[in-house]
């Protein structure tokens, strides 16, 4: 009986038989196994590729057009604050020019007002009197005030003293008769009033006479 020549090449290209040891305690040094790590595969790293000059030119014009924002910006920021100061400087003369026209038309009011304070003094008829009245209170809407009436303390900055009286009575000088009323708008004072003041009498600074034996 013949044998096949195939069969020993196929017993021939049969796999090796593998052995692996899947013992927990080595054999050799008596001490427990590490589980063996399973590998991890590197990813494969493509190289970088050379920058492209078109990504060159894009980023140095965005880099350009980033640093134009920023100066536009800065000029804008500046611009905007020169006009609020500009705003604020001209309300704020516009405000000291129209306090000035009222002050130069009620201090040219001021001889009216007089003629009508002595008109009324005099005994003038209603209507003299319904007028000064309506015009004291249309000035009075546009700031002005009277200054100095009887029993205010006479203060120099605002009052002019044309008689002065003493009296033990009196604590302080203050004004006891007002030949003219004074007039101020704000903190600007248009004339001072014009009155009579009573104060305490001055305190005697005279020296006693020496006494014979005195030197």
């Amino acid at each position: 009986m013949s044998r096949d020549p195939d069969a020993g090449n196929a017993q021939d290209r049969r796999s090796p038989v593998v052995i692996r040891d899947r013992r927990r305690i080595d054999p050799v040094t008596l001490q427990p196994r590490r589980p063996a790590e399973p590998s991890t595969p590197t990813p494969h790293q493509a190289p970088a590729e050379p920058e492209s000059a078109d990504l060159r030119r894009a980023r140095t014009e965005a880099a350009r057009l980033r640093d134009a924002n920023a100066e536009l910006t800065a000029d804008l920021q500046r611009v905007k604050a020169e006009y609020d100061n500009y705003r604020k400087r001209v309300r704020r003369d516009r405000l000291a020019i129209r306090e000035i026209a009222v002050t130069n038309v009620l201090a040219a009011l001021l001889p009216v007002l007089d003629a009508l304070e002595g008109a009324r003094k005099q005994g003038a008829d209603d209507g003299i009197a319904a007028v000064a009245e309506v015009l004291g209170e249309r000035l009075a809407a546009l700031g002005l005030r009277t200054v100095g009436a009887p029993g205010e303390p006479f203060d120099p900055r605002t009052h002019e003293a044309l008689t002065c009286t003493s009296s033990d009575e009196a604590a302080q000088a203050v004004c006891t008769e007002v030949f003219r009323h004074g007039y101020r708008v704000g903190d600007r004072l248009l004339r001072p009033a014009q009155v009579s003041v009573t104060g305490p009498p001055p305190a005697d600074t005279a020296r006693p006479d020496a006494g014979p034996g005195t030197s």
